[in-house]
């Protein structure tokens, strides 16, 4: 039992579990489809969001479940879960520039706005993909966490550019997928306000 225990409690176990949703993405390219690029779109950035949705899930989690170990394990992992956001982000666009070719950067492509909001929060993952390790956290101090909180921006721009896809035909799976973390974010400011008003009485 201590073995199962040791085994995924180990970061290459967690990794592994975080890779599954890319093997039958690999596999699709694998085939020679020519249509398999095009097919990643879809789930990269669902898979995306997903974990990214997760990863913001564990704060308020952790505050609302005192008494469990699952969300304070998942809290040392939480990490972990923001770095395969962004590779799942980073295939999301990486598919989207191969099956697009020039014309993505084109005025006409670029101005969308389910576009545009695809872009900016990606490019804000970048910095919080890059400091995520512990020499970053250590360099710049109580600035990580300031850096860190531009994930909120981040999530609400990949909420919009769900939502807008296909005429906004998207807003509905990403409610589904927002909409838990919007009510465990809105429990976790009304909780650090109670803790406020506690020790001010």
């Amino acid at each position: 039992m201590s073995s199962l225990s040791d085994t995924f409690n180990r970061p290459v176990t967690f990794w592994a579990l975080l890779s599954l949703p890319a093997i039958p993405m690999i596999a699709g390219l694998a085939s020679g489809d020519p249509r398999a690029v095009h097919g990643l779109l879809h789930p990269t950035g669902e898979f995306a969001a997903r974990f990214l949705i997760f990863s913001m899930m564990i704060t308020p989690l952790t505050m609302l479940f005192k008494g469990w170990r699952g969300p304070r394990w998942l809290m040392k992992r939480r990490r972990y879960l923001g770095v395969a956001a962004f590779a799942y982000a980073m295939l999301h666009a990486i598919s989207y520039l191969v099956d697009k070719g020039t014309v993505a950067f084109a005025s006409s492509e670029i101005t969308k706005f389910y576009i545009w909001t695809g872009w900016i929060a990606f490019l804000i993952f970048v910095p919080l993909a890059v400091t995520s390790s512990d020499g970053w956290v250590r360099t710049l101090g109580p600035r990580w966490k300031t850096l860190q909180r531009f994930v909120y921006l981040a999530a609400v721009l990949t909420l919009l550019h769900w939502a807008a896809l296909h005429n906004w035909g998207g807003v509905g799976p990403a409610l589904a997928h927002f909409l838990p973390l919007a009510g465990l974010e809105v429990y976790r400011l009304w909780s650090t306000y109670h803790r406020r008003q506690l020790r001010v009485a």
